[in-house]
This record gives structure tokens, sequence and C-alpha cells, in this order.
């Protein structure tokens, strides 16, 4: 006589059935990568206004407003990242963007314009940003595995 595996284990590792769990998979997949399609999304956007507040001046002085908003805003979006991809590397998906445009923005157009002043402000702006990415990605790094082994 056998007995069923499912009586002995405990109730919240027992599995619903197949024809329950079969939808769950791809809904799970289509959320994770629509969360890190929208990080890279928004880190394009929040980069674009980083650039067109740093040139704001209040008074004639620049203010360096675009800093804050630029460290609040990849803070966001790194956690965002990590928790609708579920895996740690997560950090890179708003970083490569937001570093690409800073990149793109610190280089001379043909026509010798500019978009990032080599000012306070810019300076600050891009490593204000990226050092948020990085520390973001360190403590997710060395944060302990969640016990669901999510990551």
């Amino acid at each position: 006589m056998t007995l069923p595996a499912a009586m002995f284990l405990a109730p919240q590792e027992q599995q619903p059935p197949r024809s329950r769990r079969g939808w769950r998979r791809p809904l799970d997949v289509g959320l994770r990568v629509s969360g890190g399609v929208f990080a890279v999304v928004a880190a394009t956007a929040t980069a674009v206004l980083e650039l067109l507040l740093a040139p704001l001046r209040v008074g004639g002085n620049l203010i360096g407003v675009t800093v804050l908003v630029a460290v609040a805003a990849n803070v966001a979006l790194s956690w965002f990242a990590v928790e609708t991809v579920g895996r740690r590397w997560a950090v890179v998906l708003p970083a490569l963007p937001w570093v690409a445009i800073m990149v793109i923005a610190a280089g001379r157009t043909s026509e010798g314009d500019i978009l990032l002043v080599g000012n306070w402000v810019g300076l600050a702006l891009v490593v204000g940003g990226a050092m948020t990415f990085a520390v973001m990605a360190f403590r997710s790094i060395l944060a302990p595995a969640p016990p669901s082994g999510r990551y």
C-alpha cells in the first residue's frame, strides 16, 4: 500500500491542481517583463527631465534641484526594477539608459552645443546619479536572499 505524497506535505507546500497553475506562469513573466520595460522607459524620461532642470536658476544663481531629483528618482527606479523583475541584476535596467543619456548629453553636437554644461550642477548630477545606482546595486548584492527564493 502506498500513500499519496500530499499527505506528508505541509499545507503551504501543497500545490494547486495544474488547471489553476497553468495561467500563472505566463502572467508572472508578462508582469516581470512589463515592469522591466517600464523601469527602462521611466529612467529615460527622468534623465531627460533632469537635463531640462540642470540649468534652472533662481535670482541668477544655479540651484541644483536636479541633483535631488536624480538621486530620489534613481533610488525609486532601482527599487522598482528589483521588486517587479524579481532579480537582483534588475538594478541595471534603469541604470543603463540613464548613464547612456548622461554620456551623450556631456558631449558636443556637430554644431557645438552641449546639453550638460560643465558646472557644479552637471558634475553633481552625473556623480550623484551614478553613485545612487552603484549604492543601490551594492545594497541589492549584499541583501540576504528572501526565504521564498525569489531572487
